[in-house]
């Protein structure tokens, strides 16, 4: 979460609004103290951002040797288990 003083929020208003979605909400200080928070109405259902998610997720392989298991493991809820 980043901070800017009053001054600078009042003097960058809308360049601060636009990195919301990307940076997350932002500590309005006055005095250094903190006095206000700005962050978005649109929260996680907001516009996409590029690169939101990098280096979250690491891909080791792509075969279909290492899923086997999951898929011997899979049970298919459609099926009833009350004959």
């Amino acid at each position: 979460m980043s901070t800017v003083s009053l001054e600078e929020a009042q003097a960058s208003l809308p360049k601060l609004i636009e990195e919301l979605a990307a940076e997350g909400p932002i500590v309005i200080t006055r005095d250094q103290l903190p006095v206000a928070q700005l962050a978005s109405l649109a929260g996680a259902a907001g516009r996409p951002v590029p690169g939101r998610c990098r280096r979250m997720l690491t891909i080791v392989t792509e075969d279909d040797e290492h899923l086997a298991d999951f898929r011997d493991q899979h049970v298919d809820h459609r099926q009833s288990s009350h004959a």
